[in-house]
């Protein structure tokens, strides 16, 4: 999704901003490609080549009922059964771009009284609405570690949708993972680590369907980057491309890397999945029949609708037969009134090029995620426009027609910002914290300084789609976000916090203020210094970023504030509000920086969120999610910031030539220490651990999936007469409106192309309107893949013993090493949150999956559990350790 509410098609700059070449300033990342020496390696040289193609897969699974899904299929296909064509067509078409109130609607049913869909933005809340909540972002509710959090955030975020009227919410986001830590979207999602993103996918889906909301799992897939994702918007910046960047992967680091979360949220259900911008070996994600066909409606057993990014839909007929089953927001380009589909997806049927089996299973994959989630008994009209606040106005906004009541501003926050306030205190990591400097008591002078303390001068919406850094940062910027109801800034609550003490509290917001810093930190017994770092979507150009951020310093020169400021205090708090990964180096060792807490983007309560923990109502227990390393190129892979393809018919390549080593496995690989690896986190206790078990279940072998679907489903049937599908000539048209009528009886007028031929069917892929029974993939037979992945193999305990003075909470990390030689050095594999009193003890247990000790072998299509040693850690992070064990025998989980 991008653009603004407020400036249809155009590409915003920032006030003081220049062209790519300024904003190319500093950047010192890995090119022509952006794997930086010495980090490839070969199996994914060999699999990511620039100019690669995607293999054809075809036909189109059509969608099986399987498991959970068997009642609401059941359901969606008897009404679909029910319906016309021009009525599938309407169902799987947007009805243009401005044209209703939520930023994407299909076409409805009046004559079935099923209204149109309403999709809407964010993964953190209502885009575009008021009296919504403004949640956490995602990489701060993962830094929690905590599945009860991520299921609860879930859980409120779809009722606010529900309540607003949204059928569908898109997100969560599991693209971009974070391959690159600069990579401008990466805060939406929640880790580079395909494991902690998997469970945070998993238990906001199932919060968000719970509520009575479809969720969208995003942007599938290898969407690793905001530069050179569509032509029209590198266009508006100077930049003359002729197709989106390619993403170039191999199979294993797809399966083993990013296909891993996308698995796990097809396991829990989802409703939708949102094909991205990019494309993948070379072939757009949005008709892509390697990445929709095969992977995700065939081996994973998708059984969802897939969606179109807004603007990613590239084709009309390949993209249906390829895998896509919405359209979205309808139009080629915003506000043209010319769509793929619509008009033309009408006459593919009806001149065969679309089987009528595959419109039937586009129309069902959409109703029965309807049913899924129980709208047919949750749906609210849609109560909130996304275009303006007015209450009244034009429901169709764009062409000025339908006058009404368009907003009724209906509050659906509820009690959520409680809910809020501790995700945010939770999800605070406690980096250093010298001779207990931690919890703050009564200071005798407190003082807050930096541009992040304070308030936006222009209020906390002030700038469209949270469209620069000014005051403090609780969220980034672009389609991700929502509408703040408030936003308590740290300085008000630390301030509120001094005075009911009876303290000395003073504050400066500007960076820039050096003699009235220097006066105010030579007085403080504490400073406590809030810096940040910004990033977004690439639709906005904010100080020269364009999304992705150009390096991995602080904003505002941050580091130099903490200079500053602790050369003239010798107690020093650093609190980083950030998107994602910065380079502390430079103070981070510094003796008069006695605490740094990273506070992610903690939502509307950011200061009460980060008092609770300063003053220890909250002790932390929160995790890096991932890695603070000493350089960028420590990290691996990065941003590709230039084009790296002169040839003007071909888009810039991307090659993933790192495979699996990215984050903490980088460094890992390298023998590289970071600064703060990855899960590392303190707390105002301390705790030790112990006796770890290991026993092995009676799982039986692995038997890979076989035998054959059943015959594509027909459901109705439908005139050829072409007549019967005109428009109808009593009916008012809406101007730029997208309808599935014909324009005339006449196939080649209506379909407006001078080489129409109704006989020409050459293009066709090879078996893409095979409607026969089609092989099931070895690794695939039910939703998440083939079951018997998901069996547990082992099950891990461990005594952790809280041995300090005060009860906190701590996450034990269970860590595996494959053993192979292109494995990396450990993986996630499980952890979970305690709370332990002082002096007590408590159990750790985590359960082994197949999946979580097999390689995915590309000669066989499958899962195989390797013969090299399996090695369990578990520890407080993935570089402490203490206990280890090894798994007895894994090779008879094997396929005898």
């Amino acid at each position: 999704m991008w653009l603004d509410r407020f400036i249809s098609g155009t590409i915003l700059l920032a006030a003081g901003t220049g062209s790519l070449v300024d904003a190319q300033q500093n950047i010192t990342a890995a090119f022509p490609n952006s794997t930086y020496a010495n980090a490839s390696v070969a199996y994914a040289e060999a699999g990511a080549q620039s100019l690669q193609s995607s293999p054809p897969k075809y036909p189109s699974p059509w969608s099986s009922g399987a498991g959970e899904w068997a009642d609401a299929y059941a359901k969606a296909r008897k009404f679909v059964s029910q319906l016309t064509l021009l009525e599938k067509v309407n169902l799987t078409t947007g009805i243009g771009w401005e044209q209703g109130q939520c930023v994407g609607e299909t076409g409805s049913i009046p004559r079935l009284g099923f209204r149109s869909l309403c999709l809407q933005d964010s993964p953190l809340g209502v885009r575009f609405a008021d009296y919504v909540s403004a949640f956490p972002s995602g990489v701060t509710v993962a830094a929690t570690f905590d599945r009860g959090l991520l299921y609860a955030r879930g859980s409120a975020m779809g009722t606010e949708h529900r309540g607003k009227g949204v059928d569908v919410q898109l997100g969560p986001v599991a693209g971009p993972l974070g391959r690159a830590p600069e990579g401008g979207r990466n805060w939406e999602g929640f880790s580079p680590d395909p494991y902690l993103t998997g469970i945070g996918m998993a238990r906001t889906i199932e919060g968000i369907q719970d509520a009575g909301t479809i969720a969208c799992a995003k942007h599938y897939i290898v969407n690793e980057q905001e530069h050179f994702r569509q032509v029209a918007e590198e266009l508006g910046y100077g930049v003359n491309i002729s197709g989106s960047l390619s993403s170039n992967v191999d199979d294993i680091t797809m399966h083993e890397l990013y296909l891993w979360p996308f698995a796990d949220a097809v396991r829990a259900g989802v409703g939708s999945f949102m094909c991205s911008y990019n494309q993948i070996n070379n072939s757009y994600g949005c008709q892509n029949s390697y990445t929709l066909n095969y992977l995700l409606k065939g081996e994973l057993g998708f059984q969802g609708f897939v969606v179109s990014d807004w603007q990613a839909q590239h084709s009309g007929v390949s993209s249906a037969l390829a895998g896509l089953d919405l359209s979205m927001p309808g139009d080629t380009l915003f506000d043209t009134g010319h769509s793929f589909w619509g008009t033309n997806l009408t006459l593919a049927v009806l001149n065969g090029t679309v089987p009528e089996w595959r419109i039937d299973d586009m129309a069902t994959r959409i109703v029965a995620a309807w049913y899924k989630v129980g709208r047919d008994n949750a749906t609210i009209p849609v109560n909130f426009d996304s275009w303006t606040t007015d209450t009244f106005g034009n429901l169709h906004f764009y062409v000025g027609q339908g006058y009404g009541l368009i907003n009724e501003h209906v509050d659906v926050r509820d009690e959520h910002t409680n809910l809020i306030r501790e995700i945010g205190a939770k999800g605070t990591v406690l980096l250093k914290n010298t001779n207990n400097t931690l919890p703050l008591g009564r200071e005798k002078f407190t003082a807050v300084i930096g541009n992040d303390a304070g308030d936006n001068p222009y209020g906390p919406n002030g700038c469209p789609n949270r469209g620069c850094d000014n005051g403090t940062l609780a969220m980034g910027w672009g389609s991700g976000t929502a509408e703040f109801p408030f936003l308590v800034t740290p300085l008000n609550a630390i301030q509120n916090e001094v005075v009911s003490q009876g303290g000395i509290i003073q504050g400066i917001t500007d960076n820039y203020a050096g003699m009235q810093i220097k006066l105010l930190a030579s007085q403080a017994s504490v400073a406590i210094v809030f810096v940040n770092a910004d990033s977004g979507e690439g639709f906005l150009n904010i100080d020269g970023n364009i999304g992705d951020r150009n390096n991995l310093t602080l904003w505002g020169s941050g580091e130099a504030l903490v200079k500053n400021v602790s050369s003239l205090c010798n107690n020093t708090i650093v609190v980083m509000h950030t998107v994602g990964p910065v380079l502390v180096e430079s103070f981070y060792d510094n003796p008069n920086v006695t605490a740094i807490l990273w506070a992610g983007l903690p939502g509307e309560q950011s200061g009460n969120s980060i008092a609770d923990v300063l003053y220890g109502r909250v002790n932390p227990g929160a995790k890096l999610p991932f890695t603070l390393a000493r350089a960028r190129e420590d990290y691996g892979a990065d941003v590709l910031y230039k084009i790296n393809n002169e040839s003007a018919t071909e888009a810039p390549q991307q090659d993933f030539t790192e495979g699996v080593f990215i984050d903490y496995r980088a460094l890992d690989r390298a023998g590289i220490d970071p600064i703060y690896e990855f899960g590392f986190g303190l707390s105002y206790t301390t705790f030790s651990y112990s006796n770890l078990q290991i026993k092995t279940t009676q799982a039986g072998p692995y038997a890979p999936s076989s035998g054959l679907t059943s015959a594509a489903p027909v459901l109705g049937n439908f005139s050829r007469n072409l007549g019967n599908y005109v428009f109808p000539p009593n009916m008012t048209h809406v101007p730029l409106f997208i309808y599935p009528y014909l324009n005339s009886s006449d196939p080649v007028i209506s379909a407006n192309d001078s080489l129409y031929d109704d006989g020409i069917t050459g293009y066709i892929p090879a078996g893409a309107q095979d409607g026969s029974p089609q092989p099931i993939p070895p690794a695939g037979g039910a939703p998440g893949g083939n079951p018997e992945l998901y069996d547990v193999l082992y099950e891990v305990t461990a005594t952790i013993t809280n041995t300090g003075k005060v009860a906190g909470e701590e996450v034990p990390q269970l860590y595996i090493s494959l053993g192979g030689p292109n494995d990396p050095k450990v993986v996630l594999r499980g952890f979970e949150r305690l709370s332990i009193q002082p002096g007590a003890s408590t159990t750790f247990t985590a359960d082994i999956m197949r999946r979580d000790i097999s390689n995915w072998v590309p000669a066989v299509q499958n899962w195989v559990i390797s013969n090299y040693t399996k090695t369990v850690y578990v520890g407080s992070s993935s570089r402490k350790l203490p206990l280890k064990g090894v798994l007895e025998a894994p090779q008879r989980f094997n396929k005898r």
